[in-house]
């Protein structure tokens, strides 16, 4: 079995766009909406419904400094949560980190 921070770590390599997302969170849900509407493909992985969810969190808050969901990264880049990623759209960092 993968260990939490594989589990982590390969989702960050293996997708240009991850979301560390919680179900039922509504930051999780307006950040994947804002990639849902430039069309941006995501993967995401709901950590309430994941059997390693708090630990594969609890390596993010390690590798991040950030304790909070949803948790984005963009070509192995940490963007950070929901304003972030709105922040990033609006200042173009996300496209640059799209075009890498």
């Amino acid at each position: 079995m993968s260990s939490p921070q594989q589990i982590a770590e390969e989702a960050i390599q293996n997708n240009k766009v991850i979301v560390f997302s919680k179900s039922y969170c509504p930051y999780c849900k307006k950040a994947k909406a804002l990639l849902s509407s430039l069309d941006i493909e995501f993967a995401t992985i709901e950590l309430d419904l994941h059997p390693q969810g708090e630990a594969i969190q609890a390596y993010l808050l390690e590798k991040t400094g950030q304790r909070t969901v949803p948790n984005v990264f963009v070509n192995k880049t940490h963007v950070g949560g929901s304003d972030d990623l709105a922040k990033a759209e609006r200042d173009g960092t996300l496209q640059k980190l799209l075009a890498q």
